[in-house]
């Protein structure tokens, strides 16, 4: 992946959490990255401009809302990344969200949480140098879901 290499544990994304990413992010990954026989999310559920979240900027807001803010700040800002447990980050996206991500990306509830809050934090730190959140096209483009 480049730019993300030393953002991830172990230097690369499995592809489940790459499919998850893109879903939170970049709504597109279900018509291009969707597991073969994977039914698309409810129309209503997808925001054509950034995933399920509404882009990086809806899933830091999700995280404000429910009490990580801290956490979700120590992402976007220079200095230490604060770990999140999977229940927190399950809890801010959403428990329909998660299911409907996990089968897309064909792994368990459990395990897609288990990883996104292994990634996310470096993903995070990453995507926003200088503290800055960039536009939902620029996240396709860093995570090479879009041409």
């Amino acid at each position: 992946m480049g730019l993300f290499d030393d953002a991830v544990p172990g230097g690369s994304i499995s592809k489940p959490i790459l499919i998850a990413l893109g879903a939170l992010l970049v709504s597109r990954v279900f018509a291009n990255k969707a597991p073969e026989g994977a039914g698309a999310p409810a129309p209503d559920q997808v925001d054509n401009d950034g995933g399920l979240m509404g882009g990086l900027g809806g899933l830091l807001e999700k995280l404000q809302k429910a009490g990580q803010g801290d956490v979700a700040d120590s992402w976007v800002k220079p200095g230490a990344n604060k770990p999140i447990e999977p229940d927190q980050l399950g809890s801010a996206i959403g428990n329909q969200t998660i299911s409907d991500i996990a089968r897309q990306a064909g792994v368990s509830e459990q395990e897609l949480l288990r990883q996104l809050s292994q990634v996310l934090p470096g993903i995070v730190d990453k995507a926003t140098p200088g503290g800055r959140v960039p536009g939902n096209q620029e996240i396709a483009s860093l995570l090479n879901l879009r041409s």
